[in-house]
């Protein structure tokens, strides 16, 4: 390996495919750090209904930008970006190899590619996205976004309003999908990038999803929810399994009901993260087992 090279892994996938496991693996190997591109697992408050990596799991390998933030500090990928990059700049001092490990592809890509200035929306603009979603609900919300956005439609958790709200807003000022504000103008990076796509079997994934589901609740999920339920209209709780579990607390779905959608909900979300990844370029596909393999991988890249 050319000492003078340093190398960004991403190792991105669907929730619940095994990436954690995996990428902890391979960071003792290479006596590195992990970054989480998990939107999610930021937050402190959050913790086992976004299956973060566990304490001991976190005490193996040195983790940045999980429990970084509270559910009440306003954040954006713009903020994330400047961050990681920056971080990346002292991990890289010390180390040739660091880990990108998560599902959130926008996330992702602003590390590789950087983040645009989005545009000013006017107050015009917002009124009018706001006076229609109160009027014509979620689905009309979600079919603009879908229309004028597929990319990031197919990407993000398509039931929450704040979040289609501000990409259709961003589309409608612009006249451009939210998302070409993420990749428009790839930004140079001083580190090269190795892409890996953690995938399975849809049956395996979706077996593993659903009992993942039936072991948070084990592990106290519903406490933790209930304990959040008052700042439910936060941004960050707009979450799968938090949602229904809120529904649940308000009287809208029985318990058995809540976590049935939740399975399917975050079986709906990691089908839409793997048709996110296959539309990017220059991942190399492995299963959350080929570990061996990966190292491999790895070495003949870093040789070259």
């Amino acid at each position: 390996m050319d000492p003078n090279k340093k190398y960004l892994v991403v190792i991105a996938g669907p929730t619940g495919v095994g990436k954690t496991a995996l990428a902890i693996q391979l960071a003792k190997h290479y006596s590195t750090k992990i970054i989480s591109a998990d939107s999610r697992q930021f937050y402190k408050e959050m913790s086992i209904g976004t299956a973060k990596p566990t304490d001991a799991e976190l005490a193996e390998v040195e983790h940045f930008f999980v429990n970084n933030l509270s559910i009440h500090d306003p954040y954006n990928v713009g903020e994330y970006e400047k961050e990681v990059i920056s971080l990346l700049d002292t991990l890289f001092k010390e180390n040739s190899v660091v880990f990108l490990v998560g599902g959130s592809g926008l996330y992702i890509n602003a590390i590789l590619y950087g983040v645009d200035e989005f545009v000013e929306v006017s107050t015009e603009v917002k009124e009018k996205v706001t006076a229609n979603y109160e009027t014509k609900g979620l689905a009309w919300l979600q079919e603009q976004v879908q229309e004028l956005d597929p990319d990031y439609f197919n990407e993000m958790d398509v039931h929450n309003p704040q979040r289609l709200m501000r990409a259709l807003e961003i589309c409608l000022q612009s006249g451009k999908p939210y998302s070409s504000f993420i990749t428009k103008n790839k930004k140079e990076r001083n580190f090269e990038v190795i892409k890996l796509l953690i995938n399975s079997d849809r049956e395996i994934l979706y077996d593993r999803i659903n009992k993942r589901t039936e072991q948070m609740m084990e592990q106290g999920f519903l406490q933790e929810a209930k304990k959040l339920h008052a700042h439910k209209q936060l941004n960050a709780l707009n979450t799968v399994g938090y949602k229904e579990l809120f529904e649940y607390f308000d009287g809208h779905l029985t318990l058995a009901k809540a976590i049935e959608v939740i399975k399917q909900k975050t079986r709906n979300y990691a089908k839409r993260q793997l048709t996110w990844f296959n539309n990017q370029d220059e991942y190399e596909n492995f299963g959350p087992d080929d570990l061996e393999k990966i190292k491999a991988f790895l070495e003949i890249i870093m040789q070259h």
